[in-house]
């Protein structure tokens, strides 16, 4: 990855490649997770806990094979539960695939994820006879023959509870690498006269990522998922190519998407609402039949009530607007409540940071706030008051009141003229 970061805490949809493995295994229904990681990656240890604190994590200092590193989990393995080994870095396996493997298991000691690339070359075969799967084979050692099965070996195994640890612990070493590999469980299940089966996924659903090309390879196809579950469940997206979901993107019925718009982590849309061109959300809740945009920003801890409007060029941040409260253009809203009914005027800011802490802002329901206003945290805005435009507000103002904190006008009549007039005999001189 040419990378500081380990690769399986790179993101896709938002979310690392580790992530989506445990996403889909406790969506499968696993009862219990168990992670293998690399020595001093307490990096990766902590994102697994973060993710799924059931989770047991695992070292394997030595990195001698894939059945080495399933064997550093032994304490978690053994009695009837069925076990399937995944890898850390592949993101789009789906929930329904593990448990397809898990399926196969009532029929097979062992069950192997297979599929079809549209490019075999490089890839280990799966050799079937009878519908058992009796070899994988490695393309420097397959046959003219097998070189032409178009049925690969995507690495994902599954293991009946009765046997999983009898086999893996019985696979030995006597190989070029002397490594433990997972894949020689096939052959010594066939010498039990074991069945071994077989379960197909799509080519893009085992992608592996090695490199950021791969990664990229991912994030698109990921996204062309999503995009295709929104149109399904009833989502407009009016160039679906152009937006960018997060992979726990939450969208309800009848929702409009503009195009060029890309949701963060963390975001819910309710029914009815539009969210319109090159709007960035993240952390946001918008409410029913709420409008968000164009051009608008919704920053983490974000929540839109009911028929909201935030306008272009509005950005907002861990506030929350009451229904129907509006803040239609060229705003700042942070640290902040508004109540419903309210309007936020153009270049309306909330002054929330004072250098060293954050302050909130209160603002009532009904409450009117003029254009080009600041309010300088702390502060409260009673109900139904109105802020004069182009004031500084320092203070509460109560309910139903006006306040107004400028410089009075002041007008100076012929000012101008007497102005052009001197500087202009003095442009002469010069």
């Amino acid at each position: 990855m040419r990378s500081a970061l380990p690769k399986v805490l790179h993101k896709v949809g938002g979310r690392s490649l580790i992530g989506h493995v445990l996403a889909a295994a406790r969506t499968s229904g696993a009862t219990a997770i168990d992670v293998v990681i690399g020595p001093e990656r307490e990096d990766v240890g902590a994102e697994v806990k973060k993710l799924a604190p059931s989770a047991g994590v695992f070292v394997q200092r030595e990195r001698l094979g894939t059945a080495h590193a399933v064997l550093q989990a032994k304490a978690a393995l053994g009695g009837d539960d069925n076990l399937i080994v995944a890898f850390g870095d592949t993101p789009l396996v789906r929930a329904q695939t593990f448990a397809l493997l898990a399926d196969a298991l009532k029929d097979a000691a062992v069950a192997v994820l297979g599929f079809r690339p549209k490019d075999p070359h490089g890839y280990g075969r799966l050799v079937e006879k009878d519908g058992n799967l009796v070899a994988i084979r490695e393309e420097k050692d397959a046959s003219d023959a097998e070189k032409k099965i178009g049925l690969c070996n995507a690495g994902i195994m599954a293991f009946s509870g009765k046997h999983a640890l009898a086999l893996v612990e019985a696979i030995g070493n006597e190989n070029a690498k002397r490594e433990f590999y997972l894949t020689d469980a096939v052959a010594l299940a066939r010498a039990k006269n074991l069945n071994v089966t077989v379960r197909e996924a799509p080519e893009e659903e085992v992608m592996g990522i090695n490199d950021r090309a791969q990664l990229a390879e991912a994030e698109a196809e990921l996204q062309k998922r999503m995009r295709k579950a929104a149109l399904e469940n009833g989502v407009t997206l009016v160039a679906p190519e152009t937006v960018f979901f997060s992979a726990d993107t939450k969208l309800g019925k009848d929702v409009t998407i503009e195009p060029n718009v890309v949701f963060g982590p963390g975001v819910v849309v309710k029914d009815g609402a539009t969210i319109k061109a090159f709007s960035h959300l993240e952390g946001a809740e918008v409410g029913e039949g709420a409008s968000v945009g164009p051009f608008a920003r919704l920053r983490p801890g974000t929540k839109l009530g009911a028929k909201t409007k935030i306008g272009n060029f509005v950005e907002v941040k861990a506030a929350t607007f009451g229904d129907r409260a509006k803040a239609n253009h060229l705003s700042y809203v942070g640290d902040a409540s508004v109540g419903a009914d309210a309007n936020i005027g153009a270049g309306t800011i909330t002054c929330n940071y004072d250098g060293y802490d954050k302050h909130r802002t209160e603002i009532g329901d009904g409450a009117f706030i003029g254009s080009n206003s600041a309010l300088v945290a702390p502060v409260k805005i009673g109900k139904g008051a109105y802020i004069g435009t182009g004031s500084v507000v320092t203070d509460d103002v109560p309910a139903d009141a006006l306040a107004v904190a400028r410089g009075r006008q002041a007008v100076k009549e012929g000012w101008a003229a007497e102005v052009r007039k001197t500087r202009g005999k003095a442009k002469k001189h010069d």
